[in-house]
């Protein structure tokens, strides 16, 4: 359990004399560009990874969950990690150790091999993504330099999925699917060797872990995903899937009686005791479910439907990038006007619409027809729906809690990517585990079934959304970059 932490003597580090605020801006952004679009510029080189690594259709999600898993798993950890050792520092370490995960996923030659190293990799982005913000707070003054650095930030946040999937398609077409993986050593070496040289460092607190909440609510959530897993290759009636589930419930039930107990808990229950805050976290947890399992099968459906190559299959999703892009940029000042909850249903709404199109896909339509419209619908209600449920979770929180919610936010944002791939995936494999026909029509026909739960999850979040979240427009608006 945790002990009560206090500030030590540790002194604020001020950069070089030379340093810039636009030097400070571009390293954070970079580290936090770097965690977002690891999350998806694999995808496009799944169908690669799958020939040469000889993953199981369904076993291949691995690729993608071992990764999200371990960063929304210890987010909240890396977060604490940073509040003690300090955020430069905890950055600096997530950093070199997403590198170095990067060159042995890069360098993998067997399927284990691989998800070790991406599981490495979210160890290393759950460091790197809690001190981000944070260091971009210490930094930048109160007022217009800060809140202009966290409307790039935001920008950034994002789209880095988005742009993922166009640079893991450049890459796996110029070299190969090891590309996407060894891009990251680089940048993450450019960026531990600049961040003494231009960030200041934050105060460091005394205190303690509390590794037996990281250890129990990311193994329970380990144990549901993988649940969900070996339902999809094996039935509802399978023995380890069943094991799963109930082992699953039983460390998450302990992990909250932890959390409640806990001096010093690495998710604060008292964060949910206020009706939109919830009600925002249901939000950033739901949303992502469906848009993961958009972006995964849309890949493959790409490839081996249409017949896209891999830098082609990127580039079929440049319209969400550019359309979402765009979006968050105006998202600030209809926040202010209107208000987060308006501009948080009308983005929903049009997730549901993107979702339940595809939930009627056939193999016969091509992209144009059958891909593009949801693709704009989702970049649009990506953009309109983000930025609002971040400012109504924030919104009224104690400059002490402020790090803990963010941090919580944070890692129901992944978790729910996670355990809705999963999700989605096991319904693919339902539907297709007895289909007849063609490759591409059996994949279409599971595809179409994971969209149209895809779509009932998108119409949970809106549901939720319009019942619990009151919509103060003063309070929520005030929030917004």
């Amino acid at each position: 359990m945790s002990t009560p932490s206090t500030t030590t003597s540790a002194p604020l580090s001020s950069p070089p004399r030379a340093a810039r605020p636009g030097s400070v801006l571009l390293v954070v952004v970079t580290a936090y560009l770097m965690v977002g679009v690891d999350s998806t510029v694999v995808n496009v080189a799944l169908p690669d990874i799958q020939r040469d690594l000889n993953f199981s259709p369904t076993g291949l999600s691995w690729v993608l969950n071992a990764y999200t898993l371990a960063f929304g798993g210890l987010l909240l950890l890396g977060g604490r990690v940073g509040d003690i050792l300090g955020r430069r520092r905890a950055l600096t370490v997530g950093a070199l150790l997403f590198a170095l995960s990067s060159l042995l996923g890069g360098l993998a030659g067997a399927g284990g091999w691989l998800l070790v190293a991406r599981a490495a990799q979210g160890v290393g982005a759950a460091l790197i993504a809690p001190s981000t913000l944070a260091l971009i707070t210490t930094n930048f003054p109160e007022g217009p330099r800060r809140h202009h650095a966290l409307s790039i930030y935001t920008s950034m946040a994002a789209t880095g999925a988005s742009v993922g999937l166009v640079l893991g398609g450049a890459l796996t077409t110029w070299a190969s699917w090891r590309g996407s993986l060894l891009i990251n050593v680089p940048i993450g070496m450019a960026v531990a060797l600049a961040l003494p040289r231009f960030v200041a460092e934050t105060p460091r607190h005394a205190g303690r872990f509390d590794a037996a909440g990281a250890l129990t609510g990311t193994a329970g959530t380990s144990s549901l995903v993988y649940a969900f897993i070996r339902v999809s290759e094996s039935g509802w009636t399978d023995t380890q899937a069943l094991l799963g589930f109930s082992t699953s419930a039983a460390l998450l039930a302990g992990f909250v009686l932890i959390e409640s107990r806990a001096v010093q808990p690495i998710m604060p229950l008292r964060l949910l005791a206020d009706r939109n805050r919830a009600g925002g976290y249901a939000g950033v947890l739901l949303l992502p479910a469906g848009m993961f399992g958009a972006f995964y099968f849309l890949t493959l459906i790409g490839q081996q439907v249409l017949g896209f190559s891999p830098l082609r299959a990127g580039f079929a999703f440049l319209p969400m990038t550019v359309v979402m892009f765009t979006v968050v940029r105006y998202v600030p000042r209809l926040l202010a006007r209107f208000g987060a909850k308006p501009v948080l249903l009308t983005g929903m709404t049009l997730l549901v619409t993107a979702s339940a199109w595809l939930w009627r896909l056939e193999p016969g339509d091509g992209y144009a027809a059958g891909l593009l419209g949801p693709l704009l619908l989702i970049g649009l209600g990506v953009g309109l729906s983000f930025m609002p449920l971040n400012a109504t979770i924030l919104a009224r929180v104690e400059p002490r809690e402020a790090g803990a919610a963010s941090g919580l936010l944070q890692t129901l944002q992944w978790l729910g990517g996670t355990l809705g791939l999963s999700v989605l995936v096991t319904v693919f494999g339902t539907a297709t585990r007895h289909a007849t026909g063609s490759p591409a029509d059996i994949l279409t026909h599971g595809a179409a079934r994971a969209f149209g739960v895809g779509a009932l999850i998108a119409l949970t979040a809106l549901l939720v959304s319009a019942f619990v979240i009151t919509g103060r427009k003063a309070e929520v608006a005030a929030e917004a970059p």
